[in-house]
Parts: C-alpha cells; sequence; structure tokens
C-alpha cells in the first residue's frame, strides 16, 4: 500500500504544478516547474514506489523485468485517480486568482503522435538508464536526469502536442480543459507506444545483468 500511497502523491504534485503553473501564468518557465517538480518527488519516493508518476513508465519498467505485475495496474490507478484529483485541486485555487482558463490548443494528429511518442520515448529510456540498471544503481543524479528530460522535451515539443508525455498528464490536462477530450486518444497511444518500444530497444542494447 505504501507504494501506491507514494505514486498518488507524486502524480498528484506533478499535475498540479502543470495546472497552476499554466493556469497561473509561469509562460516559458512552466517546464522548468514542472521538471523541478517531477525531479523532487521521484528524490522524495523512488527509494518507496520507483517513483513512476507516469503510467507509461510503469509499463516501460514492468517490460524492462523491474516492477512485479501485481502492482501495474495498482500503479496506474493510483497515478490515473492523482491526476483527477490534482486536475480538480487545480480548479479550486486557480479560482482565487484573477486568470482566465486558457482555450484549449489545435493539435494536428500526426506531428502531435510523434512528438509525444518521442518526447515519452526519450522520458522512460533516461528512466530505465538511470534508475533501474546494476551500473548506475545508488548513483545521485537520477532524479535530476529525469526531470530535466521533462523539461527539455517540454520546450522541444510542448508547442506541437502540449507535451504530456504521460497518460496521467493527458487525463488531468483533458479535466482542467487545458486540452480537448477529442485528443485524449493521441497521448494514450503514442504514451503507452513509446514505454513499450523503450523496454525493447533497452534490452537490446543493455547488456549489463
Amino acid at each position: 500500500m505504501n507504494k501506491y500511497i507514494v505514486e498518488f502523491i507524486g502524480t498528484f504534485f506533478l499535475v498540479f504544478t502543470i495546472g497552476m503553473a499554466v493556469i497561473g501564468g509561469a509562460g516559458s518557465f512552466a517546464p522548468i516547474a514542472i521538471g523541478a517538480m517531477l525531479m523532487v518527488m521521484i528524490y522524495a519516493g523512488g527509494h518507496i514506489s520507483g517513483a513512476h508518476y507516469n503510467p507509461a513508465v510503469t509499463l516501460a519498467v514492468f517490460m524492462r523485468g523491474k516492477c512485479d505485475a501485481k502492482d501495474v495496474p495498482m500503479y496506474i490507478a493510483a497515478q490515473l485517480a492523482a491526476a483527477a484529483a490534482a486536475a480538480i485541486m487545480t480548479s479550486v485555487v486557480v479560482s482565487g486568482l484573477n486568470v482566465v482558463n486558457p482555450s484549449p490548443a489545435e493539435i494536428a494528429i500526426v506531428p502531435a503522435l510523434l512528438a509525444e511518442l518521442l518526447g515519452t520515448f526519450a522520458l522512460c529510456w533516461v528512466v530505465l538508464h538511470t534508475a533501474t540498471t546494476a551500473t548506475t544503481a545508488n548513483n545521485s543524479y537520477y532524479g535530476l536526469a529525469i526531470g530535466f528530460t521533462v523539461t527539455a522535451c517540454a520546450y522541444a515539443l510542448g508547442a506541437v502536442s502540449g507535451g504530456a508525455f504521460n497518460p496521467a498528464v493527458a487525463l488531468g490536462i483533458s479535466i482542467m480543459e487545458l486540452s480537448s477530450w477529442a485528443n485524449i486518444w493521441i497521448f494514450l497511444v503514442a504514451n503507452f507506444a513509446a514505454g513499450a518500444l523503450a523496454a525493447i530497444v533497452f534490452k537490446m542494447v543493455y547488456k549489463g545483468e
């Protein structure tokens, strides 16, 4: 149960930060806040749950062989529940601000699919190499590496797809009306496909165990 609580808390603050940074007007600094929150939550919870905070990462880590099958549905349920709770909390908190919720941006399907696939692949690839291997065990930089991956991908690809790279985030931004519900399938397909692909390629190239 402790692992699922940690996954809930970490995902909650990730999605809450996304909502507050975007709706609250952080502008070009939003990716920095988002990457920083992910980083600190990874350091906070990594030793308990592995700090996935992302169903696509959970899939990748499971396929890599570092997550028990019984934990996969519970991890994903905790992550999705946290995203929904964070979206609701964001709506409550921003109601005290004099801001207008930005309208969902129009996205082109093929570029958005590619952007989400590439960004999520990069994230899962970094997670697998920095947080699941014997050769990098007990390193002190895994949280920083993962957080900066999200920041870099948000800057590079966010304008194309919205930069979710995470099915839980996709749910959260849909509830917050930062993304159209009609587009959620783009995130789900691309994110889960990227997680699986990252695990497959990782197992092809990593021979440390």
